[in-house]
């Protein structure tokens, strides 16, 4: 059997050789990788700094220390937390924090480009709390009146904004307004305003996308998908009484001592998020998604809400050529080219067979593809997939070729 070393340079390789579509994916820089195999993985620290139940931690608390202060630098917010290890961990300690069992959490539904921390069935979400879903309109936006009208019928312990496969800005400002008018017109309790950013939490950060503050009460958010950093979840809020609260959910209520290498790391990401390389590369992913998705367009593709302003876009392959998702899958696969199926909103198909694919352009953007590579392979796409799709003879090396020129190219 191979050592887990080889297993790990086969890896890298793949890494290096595949095309790299998968939205919630990226390449964090080296100085990333190294804070999260450092030393730092040899220390137990309990608590938070300077109320640590471990010795020894003076320098572990300057780290998590810097690291709060530059995730609030960087999102213009006063608290944050930065032990959560993932973003559904994050989205747990909110629930757990602030609702209590069997409480009315509206959210958008996965079928619409939810996530499954928002309210699946199989997760924590769905099992412990009534969800009420909302849902998109025919042209694959954001239904914000449905949204308002559900929030209006059923009444909400928490309103749970944010997506992870969805491809047009959210206005946090107007769902704010919305609950702002609802609890005026009915003089209900104020239900907790939730914001995860996971997906365009880089182009929050870069300025690129409306930030969720002023009006969200808390957000939560990953690290490893447009930011660019560590695998790793993190929750900010302007609100005191809610960070006390916060804390104590993630420490003692769900998580034990802190992974303080990926803390460093998150800090690190952080701090190559402040700088105006960052932005610029941020504005670049977004150009390579809109570039790619229209080209799809122009093939006469269906793209859902026909267009993307963000660094994905949902491509309904089913009503396109006739293909599933997880057919298109593992098809792209075979000439080293990476996606995840995706549902797409009103899926006639199962989760597992799936409408869509889901692409996105922050991983190989972050490798120095412009429009041109995108645009170019599209067309290699549509090509290879129209082939499989009408039965005909598919020469899959050439294609692999094509693949591999491409990405060096890139580069």
């Amino acid at each position: 059997m191979s050592s887990y070393e080889d297993l790990i340079q086969l890896e890298q390789q793949r890494q290096n050789d595949n095309i790299e579509l998968i939205a919630s994916e990226n390449f964090c820089s080296s100085r990333i990788r190294e804070a999260c195999g450092s030393i730092l993985t040899n220390k137990y620290a309990e608590g938070y700094s300077r109320k640590r139940y471990y010795g020894g931690c003076q320098y572990i608390d300057m780290i998590e220390t810097k690291a709060i202060e530059d995730a609030c630098k960087l999102f213009n917010c006063k608290y944050a937390n930065v032990q959560p290890h993932c973003g559904s961990s994050a989205n747990q300690a909110i629930y757990r924090a602030f609702l209590k069992p069997n409480d009315n959490v509206l959210s958008m539904n996965l079928g619409a480009g939810g996530h499954l921390s928002h309210g699946h069935k199989m997760s924590f979400s769905g099992q412990d709390y009534n969800i009420i879903s909302y849902g998109l309109t025919d042209d694959g936006i954001l239904d914000y009146e449905d949204l308002e009208n559900k929030l209006f019928k059923y009444g909400a312990d928490m309103v749970l904004v944010g997506a992870s496969s969805y491809s047009r800005i959210i206005d946090y400002e107007r769902i704010g307004r919305i609950i702002e008018d609802y609890v005026n017109s009915t003089g209900a309790e104020k239900p907790l305003y939730m914001v995860d950013m996971a997906h365009v939490a880089g182009l929050i950060a870069a300025g690129l996308h409306p930030s969720p503050f002023p009006w969200a009460d808390v957000v939560t958010s990953t690290t490893h998908k447009t930011l660019r950093g560590p695998r790793g979840g993190l929750i900010l809020t302007n609100n005191e009484e809610m960070i006390k609260k916060i804390n104590r959910t993630v420490f003692p209520g769900i998580q034990g001592g802190p992974l303080e290498h990926i803390i460093a790391a998150k800090g690190i990401c952080f701090e190559e998020a402040m700088q105006s390389e960052f932005r610029d590369y941020i504005n670049q992913v977004i150009e390579n998604s809109k570039a790619f998705a229209t080209k799809f367009i122009d093939l006469g593709w269906k793209v859902i809400s026909n267009g993307t302003d963000n660094h994905m876009f949902i491509l309904d392959t089913f009503h396109s050529i006739g293909l599933t998702g997880q057919q298109v899958e593992e098809a792209l696969d075979k000439i080293n080219i990476t996606v995840n199926k995706n549902q797409i909103w009103k899926d006639p198909l199962p989760p597992l067979k799936s409408s869509g694919v889901r692409i996105g352009t922050a991983a190989m953007t972050t490798k120095g593809w412009k429009e041109e590579q995108f645009t170019i392979l599209a067309e290699i796409i549509v090509a290879y997939l129209l082939g499989i799709a009408s039965n005909l003879p598919v020469n899959i090396e050439n294609f692999k070729n094509l693949v591999k020129n491409l990405n060096v190219k890139g580069e």
